[in-house]
């Protein structure tokens, strides 16, 4: 039973509520309060569930229970288990220290049946999903589970605390599911921004070869026209040009057609 409740004080209280699913004794005044046990929420006349800061349990007190007698050892044993694994709220209402711890009285099947009418009520009348992701039904089957695990406790604390440890790595893998989903949600936000600056930065691209594409379409409209221009002079140029040729030519034969004639009429006198 010792190493039972090392086992047990190993577990984190930080990590375990006090919820409406767990059956409590009647809240008592703590007449020896120590500061050193918990933190007191001022100005409350009763803490909301779920929200108190919780007794942490000295490892010390929890130890010495086996120094006491053997009728009452299995019976504290039981009640420093439940409270290391479910530890009591506390709270100040009119200067007053009042402690409720976990109920150590052993769950009848009749418990077990308004636990489950409980659960029922619970998931309808908070509107939880029946499939899906759904905070409520997470929250109100994580409170039946820490009841159940109570109820197991107090029979067997061996079957509890095995329990218990599987609840924690079940914990620990919606927190690693947690944990892998929020790097997955910033990973892509990262690429969807990373994706958004190279459309930002290929637009920009895009815009500055249009704009090349502008210039070099109004330099070739320029060097078409030039080369139109040129063109166009150079044909007029030619045309003065083979006119000037051809009249010259045909001056040119008019003369030669001259001189031929004179030179037979200088020829045909001479006889």
């Amino acid at each position: 039973m010792a190493n039972l409740i090392r086992c047990c004080l190993d577990v984190k209280d930080s990590d375990f509520h006090l919820t409406s699913g767990i059956q409590l004794f009647d809240p008592y005044l703590n007449h020896g309060y120590n500061k050193d046990w918990s933190r007191v929420v001022q100005g409350a006349s009763k803490p909301a569930i779920g929200v108190q800061v919780h007794t942490k349990i000295s490892p010390k007190k929890c130890v010495l229970t086996e120094a006491k007698k053997a009728g009452e050892t299995n019976k504290q044993s039981i009640e420093c288990i439940l409270n290391a694994i479910l530890p009591p709220r506390q709270w100040s209402e009119d200067g007053q220290i009042w402690i409720q711890q976990i109920s150590t009285i052993p769950a009848t099947r009749t418990d077990v049946i308004n636990l489950q009418e409980s659960l029922d009520r619970k998931l309808q009348q908070r509107q939880a999903r029946e499939t899906g992701i759904c905070p409520i039904r997470r929250e109100l089957y994580a409170q039946c589970l820490d009841e159940l695990i109570r109820q197991i406790t107090i029979n067997c604390p061996e079957r509890g605390l095995l329990l218990l440890r599987i609840r924690n790595e079940i914990l620990m893998t919606f927190a690693a599911y947690e944990t892998l989903y929020e790097s997955s949600v910033a990973f892509g936000l990262r690429k969807a921004l990373q994706g958004d600056l190279e459309k930002i930065l290929l637009r920009q691209q895009i815009e500055a070869l249009k704009q090349e594409i502008a210039n070099l379409q109004n330099e070739l409209t320029e060097m078409k026209a030039k080369y139109n221009a040129v063109e166009k002079r150079f044909t007029e140029r030619k045309e003065l040009d083979d006119k000037r040729h051809s009249e010259e030519i045909i001056t040119l034969r008019r003369i030669n057609q001259q001189l031929k004639l004179q030179l037979e009429g200088v020829i045909t006198f001479r006889r």
